[in-house]
């Protein structure tokens, strides 16, 4: 790379959009920003956000991708409400994107692909590069795709092949922007396309001729700087929400010492888990990709009852058909994780965009009386550790469990301190190994369902153990033998013992975690799953106008922490925000009789953090609400 010669300022943080079509690949530019971002140690948050078609039509409005990212020389909680760097490269890019993008800012857009026709598809009457209708923003004209071809003239591709290259020219320029390192990128490029080296030499030319052009155009006078984030001593990577989760599945199998079994089909943002986990086949795990949700449970549930640490992943509308297996499981009492990566609904709905909208479904979703702990992790890096808990629970409780992530914790990613395994809590089961019960004959047998009494968990005998033959089943069972019963008092036994048995994992939950640095405020915010990030960023923003916030968040859901109840009524007020109609607003109040109130969106994306900031002022201004 070229020497730098021009003037280099110093930020604190940035906020950079990349966005075309769903064909130009800003998905992959996004991810290397971020890989280099993270390597060169600033703490940051990603959002890419694509449509659900495979390929929406090009130049289209519906057609647009793009990936934001965040990053900071400080801690950091949210991908930022709003992008100080866009680039575009075309119009329907630019037009989808403008209204988040605040006057002042800095926008790239690639002059190449503004013609008449791209311009019309888009509802453009004029060119707006021409009009003076960006006048308030700062404007790069940059002909990404003339460059990208002039750079690669020599290459030996075709036009078209040629082309494609031009977001790592954009890649190349912002990189030379912000000062990140290009080592990485360029040995990422020779070893993703190593069976096709001229494709992987012209990326890579196409990279330097971005940061060259940077570095010698007139457009652009001034680089910037970021510095490193002061983040705790440890070894840190990237990583997003579902390779976090399935790094968690696989420690939980390790530190169980069982192997892991995954029972899946293929669904929108769940997919990534079923694809990761393929490839652990060297620790022990097994991956079945089902021909429909159903089986996929299914062939979870038979690995459970066989030994293994058992999962399936899905998203809301996989739920739904997996819904009377999980009753099963209740039925069965058998461990079993079930993974929803949550998104819009219902039905099909926003395949690609994030919601918390599975929450009553995951709770109530089953005929009869069929309670299932519920654990929801907070950013990308901590579905590693919701994992794990998941499989505690799950483990030590035989029941299974549902695990709420969403979209947007899906597919973000953050810095995450990589753990020591040796660390993370033992989860090694114990299997039945001989009978447990004496008849009034004498006879030594084994009754499946009795019970541990500190737990109330029954036994988990591993089929063809010798002398612990025994049934299971969904027909109602009698309490200890596991005889089919229809005995209304057995039953109503049995009901409210599967019910006790949930309710006591909250003697193993870790009380509320308050926030709150005064000791007096007036206002608790209240959150669960991917909400913290937007949360946090908020309540710090009231607290510096002055305003006394408290602030908790729930990876529990069922059953709440104990002392919930307590921590609530200690506040005149409690916000709660979420991202569905109000959900955990009516669990709260329904269990508590506090007067809790909702803040609520469903428009696909996350929360932004002016918008709670915003809310919590109103509502420290508007003063207490009565408590029912």
């Amino acid at each position: 790379m070229a020497v730098r010669t021009k003037e280099i300022k110093q930020l604190d943080r940035v906020v950079i959009r990349f966005a075309g079509d769903s064909g130009d690949g800003m998905q992959l530019t996004g991810d290397r920003f971020t890989s280099e971002t993270a390597s060169f140690g600033n703490d940051l948050s990603t959002l890419p956000n694509f449509p659900a078609e495979i390929r929406a039509p090009a130049g289209t409005l519906p057609g647009v991708s793009s990936f934001q990212l965040h990053f900071a020389d400080h801690d950091i909680l949210t991908p930022g409400d709003a992008p100080h760097v866009l680039v575009a490269m075309n119009p329907a890019a630019l037009k989808a994107n403008l209204p988040d993008v605040p006057r002042g800012a800095e926008i790239i857009v690639n002059t190449d692909e503004f013609t008449k026709r791209a311009l019309a598809k888009v509802g453009y009457a004029g060119d707006p590069l021409a009009d003076g209708s960006l006048e308030a923003w700062s404007v790069h004209r940059v002909p990404l795709t003339t460059l990208t071809l002039e750079a690669l003239k020599d290459s030996g591709l075709a036009r078209r092949d040629a082309e494609r290259a031009k977001n790592m020219f954009a890649l190349g320029l912002l990189s030379w922007m912000y000062h990140r390192p290009t080592e990485g990128t360029e040995r990422f490029l020779r070893a993703k396309f190593a069976g096709r080296p001229q494709i992987a030499e012209a990326n890579v030319a196409a990279f330097r001729a971005g940061w060259n052009f940077g570095e010698t155009t007139e457009d652009f006078a001034v680089s910037y700087e970021v510095a490193p984030a002061p983040l705790p001593a440890g070894r840190y990577r990237n990583i997003s929400g579902n390779l976090a989760l399935s790094y968690g599945l696989i420690a939980a199998s390790r530190r169980s010492g069982l192997p892991l079994y995954l029972g899946s089909y293929p669904i929108t943002p769940a997919s990534d888990i079923l694809h990761e986990l393929a490839r652990h086949k060297n620790f022990g795990v097994r991956t079945f990709q089902a021909e429909d949700e159903i089986a996929g449970i299914g062939a979870a549930l038979g690995a459970a009852f066989g030994g293994a640490l058992a999962v399936t992943t899905t998203s809301g509308p996989g739920v739904a058909l997996k819904s009377e297996t999980i009753g099963l499981a209740v039925s069965l009492e058998l461990p079993l994780l079930i993974v929803d990566i949550q998104r819009g609904g219902p039905s099909t709905g926003l395949p690609t965009k994030t919601e918390q909208a599975d929450l009553l479904q995951a709770m109530y979703g089953r005929n009869g009386e069929a309670p299932v702990p519920i654990v929801a992790p907070a950013t990308p890096a901590d579905c590693f550790d919701a994992a794990v808990e998941a499989a505690r629970i799950a483990l030590a409780y035989r029941t299974p469990v549902l695990l709420l992530s969403d979209g947007y914790l899906a597919n973000g990613s953050e810095p995450w301190r990589i753990p020591d395994v040796a660390g993370l809590p033992d989860l090694a089961p114990v299997f039945a190994t001989e009978p447990n019960h004496t008849t009034d004959q004498g006879q030594e047998v084994f009754w499946p369902y009795k019970r541990d009494p500190r737990t109330l968990a029954r036994p988990w005998a591993l089929p063809g153990t010798p002398g612990l033959e025994h049934r299971i089943g969904g027909i109602e069972k009698q309490d200890g033998s596991g005889n089919i019963s229809y005995d209304p008092a057995n039953h109503e036994h049995m009901v409210r013992t599967r019910q006790a048995k949930i309710d006591g994992i909250a003697a193993t939950i870790p009380p509320v975690d308050v926030d709150d640095p005064t000791g007096d405020a007036p206002l608790l915010v209240l959150g669960w799953g991917s909400t913290y990030g937007p949360i946090t960023a908020a309540v710090r923003r009231a607290r510096a106008q002055g305003g006394r916030v408290a602030q908790a968040h729930l990876r529990h859901l069922n059953p709440f922490p104990a002392d919930l109840g307590t921590v609530l009524r200690s506040y005149r007020q409690v916000l709660i925000p979420e991202m569905n109609l109000g959900q955990l607003t009516r669990l709260i109040r329904a269990q508590y009789l506090v007067d809790a109130r909702p803040i609520t969106q469903v428009n696909g994306m996350p929360f932004k953090a002016e918008h709670l900031a915003d809310a919590i002022q109103a509502a420290l201004q508007e003063g207490p609400t009565r408590h029912v």
